[in-house]
């Protein structure tokens, strides 16, 4: 997400540097590319005009100008004014003292409400919660059957109604009422949409907060959709007061403008953003971190949290031992696949990274999926003393591999060099000569 206006950003800061020293006139040039830049990327035109006003202000101040590092006082000041624009601070979630907490997710037909949903219920499950879900879309056959479905997958209760329960109160009212019952302390309520706004919809959705008091009512928005979710939210604000916004496909818009925008026009914040998929593709959001990413600087801290989270420790640690030993086999080469694979999609985590110095060139980095499935494929074809010691794979070993694997003798070659160079780099690593070796050094499935 950002992609392109990180891109813009970070070039125009870079010819900044090559000025030499600030002046009111380059600075003014600036300003404009920055704001060409925001307008590019789908940002409201009121917070462009904010942003460029609040910024031009400090940047055009003689202590900036005169100072030693004058464009890394004008970053800084940028990056001040993006997280003034995108929250401040990260908004989290509000729940009742009485429960079950009910949560209204409210939005337009075909913006990922549903999905989004089933994500939140799993967030809130492995952050010490005990969700239960709900659809009261009695309009579409399909859409409660829907909600079963992903409820399923996530492995957490919904309550599905009776034949007589037709009408969305009377569903959310007896969801409320098992959630309390069997001690589910969250009930998310996945309400009907339409492809418009209109307003049979709004005084349905007006009865269930009436009814229900809930504790948020987060509006879904499809973030590749740009201004018009934020005209939608701002809509839905001035009919329900939402409390917050959940932008779904934040990983495939390149642009960033509703991101941008939903703030400033709806005055609630950007609480969640779904980063693909998968229904664990669901993040916190934190204006800080998406401002860092923008100007190029990396998110660390959520890249530090998805490895905490997905790799197993005590692993982690005779790992470690394992590559000072020079004892890095095969079958250890396919579970750090396979615990890369829990990071959620290679390229979201690369993006994380700060793109500067060796890692500027991440951002070009394709990882292929389908690879990554072939390799650990060809690995489990292997029998144990083949993976424990790879020099005793002989050519009729590795026909039978490839056979086994549903690949040919070349990949399974192609597999056993890369292993060998893995090899090389681990053992470089651990003895503390990164050098050149690390940038020769690929893996298989990029």
């Amino acid at each position: 997400m950002f992609e392109n206006l990180s891109d813009k950003l970070q070039r125009i800061f870079k010819n900044l540097r090559g000025e030499g020293r600030l002046s009111a006139a380059n600075m003014e040039a600036a300003l404009r590319e920055i704001r060409v830049a925001l307008l590019e990327a789908d940002v409201n035109f009121r917070v462009v005009k904010q942003l460029i006003e609040n910024v031009k202000v400090k940047a055009m101040g003689e202590e900036v100008l005169a100072a030693l590092s004058p464009t890394q006082q004008v970053v800084k000041i940028v990056h001040e004014e993006l997280i003034k624009i995108l929250g401040s601070h990260q908004s989290k979630l509000r729940f009742s003292n009485d429960p079950p907490s009910v949560m209204l997710i409210v939005g337009l037909q075909g913006s990922g409400k549903t999905t989004s949903t089933g994500k939140l219920a799993r967030w809130l499950s492995r952050n010490s919660h005990a969700p239960m879900m709900v659809s009261v879309d009695v309009y579409r056959p399909a859409a409660r059957e829907q909600l079963r479905v992903v409820a399923k997958e996530v492995g957490l209760p919904v309550y599905t109604g009776t034949e007589q329960e037709t009408r969305p109160l009377d569903l959310a009212r007896s969801a409320r009422r098992e959630a309390a019952n069997s001690g589910r302390d969250v009930l998310l309520v996945d309400t009907a949409g339409r492809l418009h706004i209109d307003e049979d919809l709004m005084v349905e959705l007006q009865e269930l907060k009436e009814q229900f008091s809930p504790v948020e009512i987060l509006f879904v928005a499809d973030a590749m959709t740009g201004q018009d979710a934020v005209k939608s939210a701002e809509e839905f604000h001035k009919r329900l007061n939402i409390t917050g916004v959940i932008l779904t496909k934040m990983d495939g818009d390149a642009r960033g403008g509703a991101a941008l925008s939903i703030r400033h026009v709806t005055g609630q914040p950007l609480k969640f953003v779904g980063i693909g998929e998968k229904l664990d593709a669901l993040e916190p959001f934190h204006p800080d971190r998406a401002a860092s990413r923008i100007l190029g600087m990396g998110d660390m801290l959520s890249f530090i949290e998805k490895a905490e989270e997905a790799i197993d420790k005590k692993q982690a640690v005779e790992m470690q031992r394992k590559l000072i030993e020079n004892e890095f086999t095969l079958e250890d080469f396919r579970d750090q696949i396979r615990q890369l694979r829990k990071l959620g999609p290679l390229e979201s985590m690369l993006s994380m990274m700060p793109k500067v110095g060796m890692l500027k060139d991440l951002k070009n980095v394709k990882v292929d999926e389908q690879e990554m499935t072939r390799v650990v494929a060809i690995i489990d074809s292997m029998t144990p003393r083949e993976r424990a010691n790879h020099l005793i794979i002989n050519g009729q070993r590795r026909r039978r591999i490839a056979k086994g694997s549903g690949t040919t003798v070349q990949e399974v070659n192609q597999l056993l060099k890369q292993y060998g160079e893995a090899r090389k780099v681990m053992k470089s690593l651990s003895q503390g000569m990164m050098g050149k070796k690390l940038g020769k050094f690929k893996l298989p499935f990029m």
